[in-house]
């Protein structure tokens, strides 16, 4: 059985999606994933929530760490993993994406979210792995 998911992280996801929220309101959707990333990555910044983007995942293969080109979207207070997207629909692929990262980082919780639905609460999933 797993533990739950600590307050602290719990914390940072609640902040994700306000600031999620904040800029879909602001843009609506049909941009491109990467503007939908330096403007939440601004408004946690604004909120002083700490994040890093874009950081290499390496894979440990056969005992070595390789470079596989694999890059969090971002990391919220060193607890929660964002994957972000601007698609048509979230198919199963991007929770798999999404598990494997947690799996690979060792963190447990997630949040997917699609920037490209009308209403973004139909776009976010949360993820505990």
């Amino acid at each position: 059985m797993f533990e739950p998911i600590p307050e602290r992280a719990d914390r940072a996801a609640r902040e994700v999606v306000d600031a999620a929220l904040q800029v879909h309101r602001a843009l609506g959707p049909g941009l491109l994933e990467s503007v939908y990333e330096v403007c939440l990555c601004h408004e946690l910044g604004k909120r002083n929530v700490p994040f890093e983007r874009q950081l290499s995942l390496p894979v440990v293969y056969d005992g070595v760490r390789l470079d596989a080109g694999l890059r969090l979207d971002v990391l919220v207070a060193g607890y929660v993993v964002i994957e972000l997207k601007a698609v048509e629909k979230l198919i199963p692929l991007h929770e798999a994406q999404l598990l494997t990262y947690l799996k690979l980082t060792g963190h447990r919780l997630g949040l997917l979210i699609n920037f490209n639905s009308p209403l973004l609460k139909d776009g976010l999933q949360r993820i505990i792995h």
